[in-house]
């Protein structure tokens, strides 16, 4: 099987890098992150930052770009993904104003999905989806959200990202969503996590958590995987130095 490719979805870092985009891009590089997923381009013409990641040796293979970015203006934000050689364009939350109340909103939403993704296939993109938790709960039809959206959905428009951590922390099992979509499912999020006195998620570095890592990463690569991404909401250390273990624990437990 072909080795998965390592990424960093840049949200990690957003207050790092809203001070110095370019030198965090560069220290991401130096890690031996291979692409980078964007969560904003820190305001530079996508020709510069196409010449940056050429000069860094990174891959910007995705960007998260939020539903009312999608609305907004389309064609603006293929045309920016495309000129700096990136392949997915991902909608990666729903934020409450956005989020369906109920099966026929939800239906509502994935005929959206499938127009815009759609077009995104048209001019050579592939629009991906990005869970979080809420998208387990409900109903529409005999299956939750998740299940529905990609069921009622074509894999030529809607591919699933996966964010394991929100699957396991509603109560799922990413071994079995993870070969359920396999062949629909080039992107994954890495992640760890444990629970607060709350219950709450608290993200972790790679291998401090809950979550059954290494059997996640061979169950990912059996489903043709092409991007592990890892990204942490919150960190515990200094964001630096959360990435850089965490690339330290593949390095140890994946890539060599």
């Amino acid at each position: 099987m072909k080795k998965m490719n390592i990424g960093l979805q840049l949200y990690t870092l957003r207050e790092e890098m809203a001070i110095d985009f370019k030198g965090m891009l560069k220290k991401v590089a130096e890690l031996g992150y291979e692409g980078v997923e964007f969560a904003g381009y820190g305001g530079l013409p996508a020709d510069d930052l196409k010449a940056l990641l050429d000069e860094l040796g990174l891959k910007g293979f995705s960007s998260h770009l939020s539903l009312h970015a999608l609305r907004a203006d389309l064609q603006k934000e293929i045309d920016y993904l495309k000129a700096i050689g990136a392949q997915y364009m991902v909608c990666p939350y729903l934020f409450p104003e956005d989020r369906p109340k109920n099966a026929d909103e939800w239906r509502t939403l994935f005929v959206e999905l499938e127009q815009i993704g759609k077009e995104v296939q048209k001019q050579g993109l592939i629009l991906g989806y990005h869970n979080h938790e809420f998208e387990f709960e409900g109903v529409v039809g005999d299956n939750n959200p998740f299940e529905a959206m990609f069921a009622e959905t074509t894999p030529q428009a809607v591919q699933v990202e996966m964010d394991v951590c929100w699957v396991q922390f509603a109560g799922k099992d990413p071994l079995q969503y993870i070969d359920k979509y396999a062949g629909r499912l080039p992107l994954l999020h890495l992640k760890d996590y444990s629970l607060d006195d709350q219950r709450q998620m608290v993200t972790l570095e790679l291998g401090e958590g809950v979550v059954d890592l290494p059997a996640v990463i061979q169950a990912g690569e059996q489903a043709g995987v092409e991007w592990l991404i890892v990204e942490q909401d919150f960190c515990q250390s200094p964001p630096l130095q959360s990435i850089e273990k965490s690339y330290a624990w593949l390095k140890r437990n994946y890539l060599t």
